[in-house]
């Protein structure tokens, strides 16, 4: 990066000022009490993103039959929106008040009510109180968690059961709320037969988004994931809205939950974060959701009399924890290199935007700097975005393997059409460069060559006007 010409970084947003917004982060399992949400909160707020996933927790709120207590829940939700964040619900989980099973379960986790009838009534009940509650404060609201793992689904996932579920749980969030917005999916596994089979039992007839998850070190996978649930839920419903809901990995090793077994690391976290956001931009999402804000246990498949069973810590947050006896996270709750990367994602890609494709090409050629040639462009992973007063961007990587690879390579691009001053944004560290004219070649009009700019292991920005005009001075 020494050839680029430094002018400035990244100014993080404050999200009161943004209006549009296609990022999230997790701030789940408070239904199971795992944190100190007051201590969180402004530095939550000072990320940047806009849409923030909070879980509602039956077992928490409805612990007399029949009366409901959204105390605990208002206050997240409130102090949210005064921060200028949008909360959005994931309903979860079971209740020992009508399940036997649910007792022995730390947090009701994968318990679903529908064994009796007394039970699924109930849920329908405290569904309606629910959307019907934060009518006007909450929107989208999705119903259950990853419901084809077990850990969620602890008698064994059935299609055909959540697709029923999901079907009389969205009609009950309308109920409650006739504006709400019923999401379905949150599923953990890139298995397209589920979501059909869920689609035979009546799973479109009533939602308004899916929603998946995607925990896996490899881009073109996840891509592949995401285009397939959206392409399998347009053929039933056209126009749907799809969301990423929960993606993310551990910032270091001996963690449990997704992708424990990796070497992972601060660095490694960071890269994954920002590859796997991009790529879920490039797909078309509503809106993706970082998991998440804190590291905490994973609590899944815990038990209530046992709570060795549940103190399995988990290290995805952005802001990094220590644990005491209980698996409650404490400490001063410090950011990650995570925080910093998704403060510049939050920040260069806020407002509205649509993803373009770009007149821009990479064409390898001889690079000294590396003793060789360019990255062949076979191999650069990239995409364009434009926003409506005709500025664009266009994103570029070598997905070199995280686990294994430190990649510092050069790529040339060929550039037409493309008016407005030319800048590189390091979306790893918020880092704005200049390019200079040995690397940039003008060839008259709007037609340049970029000779041997950097590529990384993960994505940076060329900007072309003001996609990204906000920018602190060095």
């Amino acid at each position: 990066m020494e050839r680029l010409i430094f002018c400035g970084s990244v100014v993080p947003k404050d999200p009161k000022e943004i209006k549009f917004s296609r990022l999230g982060i997790g701030f789940e399992k408070l239904d199971r009490g795992v944190f100190d949400p007051e201590r969180a909160y402004d530095k939550l707020a000072k990320i940047g993103v806009k849409w923030v996933r909070v879980q509602s927790g039956w077992q928490r709120t409805e612990r007399e039959r029949g009366k409901y207590d959204f105390g605990w829940l208002d206050a997240i939700v409130d102090r949210l929106r005064s921060d200028g964040m949008t909360p959005w619900m994931n309903i979860v989980y079971g209740n020992s008040l009508y399940d036997e099973r649910a007792a022995d379960v730390f947090g009701a986790v994968g318990c679903p009510p529908i064994f009796s009838k007394e039970a699924h009534s109930a849920w329908l009940a405290y569904v309606r109180a629910l959307t019907a509650h934060f009518c006007g404060r909450v929107e989208y609201y999705e119903i259950w968690n990853e419901p084809d793992g077990k850990s969620c689904w602890k008698h064994g996932p059935n299609p055909q059961e959540y697709g029923r579920f999901a079907l009389e749980t969205a009609r009950a969030i309308k109920e409650g709320d006739p504006e709400a917005k019923a999401v379905g999916g949150a599923l953990c596994y890139a298995n397209i037969h589920f979501l059909e089979a869920a689609a035979e039992a009546g799973f479109f007839d009533e939602i308004d988004a899916v929603s998946y998850h995607c925990y896996t070190p490899f881009d073109k996978a996840m891509r592949d994931h995401c285009l397939a649930i959206t392409a399998l839920a347009r053929l039933y419903k056209p126009g749907i809205e799809i969301i990423q809901g929960e993606s993310g990995t551990q910032s270091r090793s001996g963690g449990n939950g997704a992708l424990k077994r990796g070497a992972w690391s601060e660095r490694k976290q960071a890269k994954y974060m920002v590859r796997h956001l991009i790529s879920d931009l490039l797909c078309g999402v509503k809106f993706a959701s970082y998991f998440s804000c804190m590291d905490m246990i994973e609590a899944l498949r815990g038990l209530s009399s046992d709570k060795s069973t549940y103190q399995d810590y988990g290290y995805f947050g952005v802001l990094s924890a220590r644990f005491d006896e209980d698996g409650f996270a404490i400490g001063e709750y410090k950011p990650k290199p995570s925080y910093r990367t998704l403060q510049t994602l939050a920040s260069v890609f806020a407002g509205e935007w649509q993803v373009v494709p770009l007149p821009v090409l990479p064409r390898p050629d001889k690079s000294d700097r590396i003793f060789g040639s360019d990255v062949n462009d076979f191999a650069v992973q990239s995409g364009g975005f434009e926003r409506p007063d005709g500025s664009r961007a266009y994103v570029y990587w070598y997905a070199a393997d995280l686990m294994t690879t430190e990649y510092e390579g050069t790529v040339s691009l060929q550039v037409a059409g493309m008016p407005g001053e030319v800048r590189l944004i390091d979306l790893f560290d918020g880092s704005i460069y200049r390019l200079p004219e040995s690397i940039c070649e003008r060839l008259g009009g709007n037609r340049m060559t970029l000779h041997n700019l950097p590529i990384r292991d993960y994505p940076m920005l060329l900007t072309f006007g003001d996609f990204y005009s906000e920018r602190e001075q060095a």
